[in-house]
């Protein structure tokens, strides 16, 4: 196993991988005690033997790691990931760009029809037929010396992910499906999936009224609480707890005294400093002016009906998820469901790009009463309504 730890190991050995067709990628990082992942070793693979796989370690002192996101960035070799989403948000953090272009093999998998958010070891288990070695999951990256056992465990996240890889793209190909991963794709790779907006943040914690003062101070908090989350690299729940948050809001303290009688507050919260910025966000969101307060959305009426509408939706996605062999939470969610069933122009994802050309066009003629179902000798069939309604009346 090699162990990179310089800067010229490591553009010597990104040089060579820029002429793969891909590389299977993967990180190993920390997230408990920070805000921001803790970059703690990426392994890489190209295709060939075991010893065309790599670790690569960030924390060796004086290891510069631009020759890394250089290749990240070259688009002629495509990046190869499972279950992307956090390790794509570490590039973009650190490199303040994203990997591509970038494949997801949990995504194909699903595509394919292996099942929901099918894991790394299962689909290891089902193409590559080997076992992975679980002992030691449960690692400290960020502790050094690694162990060989160690090593050896994070090498295999690429080197079986090279025939995982080449297996789904096989199976993509074959089913005609590739526009459904280039879609997701779109989704992973765009910047936006990843930033969180400071100014939006309160809609993530939870109230029980939607009074537009109270909301205006939690929005303030919120905001607060996220910019120095990210300034000092914390989980936001050790800068202030939703319940601490809301209990602030609530009692809208004017003074350190005031703020000094409150229960949920953490320590840190009560120092002098913290307070007082605490303090100014309540002012703030107490002054905000009228035409700028917040205001929940407001839930639209739901259709007459629409709860056993909804019902045969789920029917009709379960038996096109069967006749699709891929897995129903991959088309539409429940939420999604229940929106197409009750409103009259909902923004759901069913209803865009390939979901509306497997299901979506589909379900949208089964809420206006244009088909129907009907169990056939295949199961649960789609049947044409083309009669008047005088023969729909008729006995």
């Amino acid at each position: 196993m090699r162990v990179i730890t310089t800067t010229e190991e490591l553009s010597a050995t990104c040089e060579r991988f820029s002429s793969a067709p891909y590389i299977t990628v993967d990180t190993e990082f920390l997230r408990e005690r920070t805000y921001w992942s803790q970059l703690c070793l990426v392994q890489m693979a190209r295709p060939g033997e075991d010893e065309d796989a790599v670790l690569i370690d960030p924390l060796a002192e004086g290891i510069d790691l631009a020759p890394l996101f250089a290749l990240m960035a070259d688009q002629s070799v495509i990046k190869v990931f499972h279950a992307a989403r956090q390790d794509v948000e570490i590039f973009h953090h650190l490199a303040g760009e994203i990997p591509t272009p970038l494949v997801d093999t949990q995504v194909m998998a699903m595509v394919c029809g292996h099942g929901d958010q099918v894991g790394y070891e299962t689909i290891v288990r089902r193409i590559v037929k080997s076992e992975i070695d679980k002992s030691s999951r449960f690692t400290d990256w960020s502790r050094r010396p690694l162990s060989d056992k160690q090593l050896r465990y994070a090498l295999a996240d690429v080197t079986h992910l090279r025939q995982v890889y080449e297996a789904l793209e096989a199976e993509v190909s074959q089913s005609g499906r590739a526009h459904w991963v280039d879609e997701e794709m779109a989704i992973l790779t765009n910047p936006s999936t990843y930033e969180n907006d400071p100014d939006e943040m309160w809609m993530r914690v939870k109230s029980r009224s939607n009074n537009p003062r109270l909301l205006a101070i939690i929005r303030a908090l919120a905001k607060w609480r996220e910019l120095t989350a990210q300034d000092r690299d914390i989980p936001r729940s050790r800068v202030l707890k939703d319940d601490a948050l809301m209990e602030i809001a609530t009692s809208k303290p004017k003074t350190p005294q005031d703020f000094g009688k409150l229960r949920l507050a953490q320590r840190d919260a009560r120092k002098p400093e913290i307070t007082a910025e605490i303090l100014a966000a309540v002012a703030e969101g107490i002054a905000c002016p009228s035409d700028r307060l917040p205001r929940l959305p407001v839930p639209p009426r739901r259709k007459e009906g629409s709860a056993a509408i909804a019902d045969m939706l789920r029917v009709f996605l379960k038996a096109r998820s069967e006749q699709l062999k891929v897995a129903p939470k991959l088309i539409a969610s429940s939420s999604d469901l229940d929106a197409l069933a009750g409103e009259a122009e909902p923004d759901v994802p069913l209803l865009k790009g390939w979901r509306r050309e497997v299901f979506g066009e589909d379900a949208l003629k089964i809420c206006t009463g244009e088909i129907a179902l009907a169990v056939g000798r295949k199961g649960v069939e789609v049947i044409e309504l083309n009669r008047s309604e005088d023969q729909l009346d008729a006995p």
